[in-house]
C-alpha cells in the first residue's frame, strides 16, 4: 500500500476513468441492458450506519456503505486512496506543521437537502481525536495530531492543522468514505450549532453530541429515515428482517448516475451456498473458508487474494489471560503453523506493519516469533506450572474456517492443560470481549470479521495504542505507543524498520495478540456482473458499487 502523498493524486484520474470506461463498455458491447437490481453478500452484520464505532468498524458496514457516505477520498481495487474529486478537494498549504485546506463541492448535498458542510470535518475530528470524553470511537489514528479544524459553521471549507512535528504521512486517510457523518442530524436534535459546542468545548453539549454519536445510526428495522441521509450515488431505502439493507439510487446525488438502481446488501448467513445454487445472489465479498468450501456453480466466478488484515487472536488482559505469562503459555500451544497452513498461507508474524508486506517480518518479530511458530503443548503447561486453565474463545458466527481454528487449538492445548470453550458469537466480537463474555477473540484487523485494514500500516498500527478505541484488550505500554507515534509521521524505510524492530520484542513478550494469517479473500460473483473488483481494505468490494452492472 502506498506511503507517500503523490500516489494519491495521480491515482486518481487513472482509477476514476478505468472504472468509467468499464462501466460504458459493458453496456455498449453486451447484448442487454442493466438489471435494475443486485442481490450483495459481506462479511458481516450491518448493525449501524457509523463505521467509525468499535462495533460499527468491526461490522461490515464499511462494505455496505462506501458509496453512500462519501469523503474526500475511497480505497481503490490495490487498497489505495483515490482522491473523489466529486466530493470536494485536499490542498497542502504547509508542511511544517502540516496544514491542509478542504474544499467541499458548492453542489455537494445530502439526500435530505441540507448541505454538506464543514461542521461534518469537525465532528469527524472530534469524535475520533480522543480530546473529547463520550465518542466510542474505534480509532485515534491521525486525527489524535491535528491541533485544530477551522470552520465556519455551515460553510464548504475548512483548514486542518497539525500538531508541529506530527505530519502525518498517511494523512489522505483521513476525512474519506463512511468517516465523515451528518452533523446535522445530531444538530437537529438537539436544537444546537454542533461545532460551536464542540470548538468551544462545552462539556455537557459534547457529552450529549457524543452520545447521539455512539447510537443515532444503530440499524434496525422501523428506523426513523431521516436520520440516515446520504451523501453519495446510494441512500438507505429500508432494512429488511434478518439485517439486509436496502440501497437506491440517491437522487440528490450530484455525480455521476449509479448503474445499478437498487442493491441489497446481505450479511454472511449460513445459506450462502444454496443462494449462490439458486442463482439469488450475484456477489459474495468474505473472507476466504468462512462459508466452508463454497462450490462455484456455473453462471459464477470466483477470484481469492490476499486481505491488508491480519486474522489473530485478541487476548482479554484479565481472567484466565490476565497475566502475560498465561498469554505466552497459551500461544505455545496454538499450532500456527497447521492453522496458517489450513489457509494456504504463511504464518504472519507483524502486528505492526499487517497492511504492507509480510517481507520485513525479519525486522518485525520473526526471530522473537520463532518460538510460537509450532505448538508445544509440553512448555506451555511448564510455564502455567502445571495449573488447569479454561479459556473461551469467541468468533463471529457462523464462520466454518474459524469453528476449525478453534477446533485446532482445543485439541492441541489439551496436552498443555488448557481446556478451551467454543463460542460462536451472534453479536458483536469486540462487545463480547468487553463485557468479559470471552477470553479470547479470533478476528481480523480491530476485531473486524473482514479484512478491517485501512490498507494503511501506520494507521491500522493504532490497534495496539493505549486509549484506542479497537485496542480491544486494553494494552498500555510506553514503549509501543512510542512505535506506532513514529510510524505514523516517518515516511523513512530505514527508520521504520528500526521502530518495528524496536517493538517486536516487547509485543511478543507481552503478547496481547497473536497473528495468525494474512485474511484471505473470496469474491464470487455472477458472470454477467461487470465492473466489480475485490479490494484488500476494509470497504471491500463494495467501494466502485454505483459502477456495477447486471447486464440481462
Amino acid at each position: 500500500m502506498t506511503r507517500g502523498r503523490l500516489a494519491w493524486w495521480t491515482s486518481a484520474a487513472v482509477v476514476g476513468l478505468a472504472a468509467l470506461f468499464v462501466a460504458a463498455w459493458t453496456l455498449t458491447a453486451c447484448s442487454g441492458s442493466a438489471a435494475s437490481q443486485v442481490d450483495y453478500v459481506v462479511d458481516g452484520p450491518l448493525v449501524t450506519y457509523n463505521t467509525n464505532t468499535v462495533v460499527g468498524a468491526a461490522s461490515a458496514g464499511a462494505q455496505a456503505f462506501a458509496r453512500t457516505l462519501i469523503g474526500f477520498g475511497y480505497h481503490g481495487p490495490d487498497g489505495q486512496v483515490v482522491a473523489d474529486r466529486d466530493f470536494g478537494s485536499v490542498s497542502v498549504v504547509s508542511g511544517a506543521p502540516l496544514a491542509l485546506d478542504y474544499q467541499i463541492a458548492d453542489n455537494a448535498v445530502y439526500s435530505d437537502g441540507k448541505p454538506v458542510t464543514c461542521d461534518d470535518l469537525v465532528l469527524a475530528w472530534a469524535a475520533q481525536s480522543g480530546r473529547f470524553a463520550g465518542f466510542d470511537a474505534a480509532t485515534q489514528a491521525g486525527y489524535a495530531d491535528i491541533a485544530n479544524v477551522d470552520c465556519i459553521p455551515g460553510q464548504k471549507k475548512a483548514r486542518v492543522t497539525f500538531a508541529p512535528d506530527r505530519g502525518i504521512v498517511d494523512y489522505n486517510q483521513l476525512f474519506g468514505a463512511t468517516s465523515l457523518m451528518p452533523s446535522h442530524v445530531i444538530a437537529d436534535q438537539l436544537n444546537a450549532d454542533v461545532t460551536t459546542a464542540l470548538l468551544g468545548n462545552n462539556a455537557p453539549a459534547v457529552a450529549q453530541i457524543a452520545k447521539l454519536w455512539n447510537s443515532t445510526w444503530d440499524l434496525k428495522p422501523g428506523l426513523d429515515l431521516k436520520r440516515f441521509p446520504s451523501s453519495g450515488p446510494y441512500r438507505i431505502e429500508s432494512i429488511l428482517d434478518g439485517g439486509a439493507v436496502v440501497l437506491v439510487a440517491n437522487d440528490r446525488w450530484w455525480g455521476p448516475k449509479p448503474i445499478t438502481k437498487r442493491i441489497t446488501v446481505w450479511p454472511q448467513g449460513p445459506d450462502i451456498q444454496d443462494r449462490v445454487n439458486s442463482r439469488s445472489v450475484d456477489v459474495v465479498d468474505v473472507a476466504a473458508g468462512s462459508s466452508g468450501a463454497l462450490a462455484t456453480p456455473d453462471g459464477y466466478e470466483r477470484s481469492d487474494g490476499p486481505s491488508a488484515g491480519i486474522e489473530q487472536l485478541i487476548f482479554a488482559l484479565r481472567g484466565p489471560l490476565a497475566d502475560p505469562k498465561a498469554r505466552r503459555a497459551f500461544a505455545m500451544c496454538t499450532p500456527r503453523d497447521m492453522i496458517a497452513h489450513d489457509a494456504g498461507v504463511p504464518i504472519a508474524n507483524s502486528r505492526l506493519d499487517p497492511a504492507t508486506d509480510d517481507a520485513v517480518s525479519a525486522g518485525d518479530g520473526a526471530a522473537d516469533a520463532a518460538k510460537f511458530a509450532k505448538p508445544d503443548p509440553a512448555a506451555a503447561r511448564d510455564a502455567l506450572g502445571g495449573a488447569p486453565t479454561t479459556v473461551r474463545i469467541g468468533y463471529q458466527g457462523p464462520n466454518a474456517r474459524l469453528a476449525v481454528t478453534v477446533g485446532q487449538i482445543t485439541k492441541s492445548c489439551a496436552p498443555a492443560g488448557i481446556t478451551v470453550s467454543d463460542v460462536a458469537l451472534d453479536t458483536s466480537g469486540p462487545q463480547a470481549l468487553k463485557d468479559g463474555k470471552i477470553d479470547v477473540l479470533i478476528a481480523s484487523t480491530g476485531g473486524a470479521t473482514g479484512s478491517g485494514s485501512t490498507g494503511s500500516s501506520a494507521i491500522d498500527a493504532y490497534d495496539l495504542h493505549s486509549g484506542n478505541g479497537n485496542n480491544l484488550s486494553g494494552y498500555a505500554n510506553p514503549q509501543v505507543d512510542g512505535v506506532i507515534s513514529g510510524l505514523a509521521v516517518s515516511a523513512d524505510a530505514a527508520e521504520r524498520v528500526r521502530l518495528l524492530a524496536e517493538a517486536a520484542p516487547v509485543l511478543w513478550g507481552d503478547m496481547p495478540t497473536l497473528p495468525l494469517y494474512r485474511q484471505q479473500r473470496t469474491l464470487l460473483m455472477s458472470k454477467r456482473m461487470y465492473a466489480v473488483s475485490k479490494n484488500p481494505t476494509r470497504w471491500g468490494a463494495g467501494w466502485n458499487m454505483d459502477r456495477w452492472a447486471s447486464v440481462q
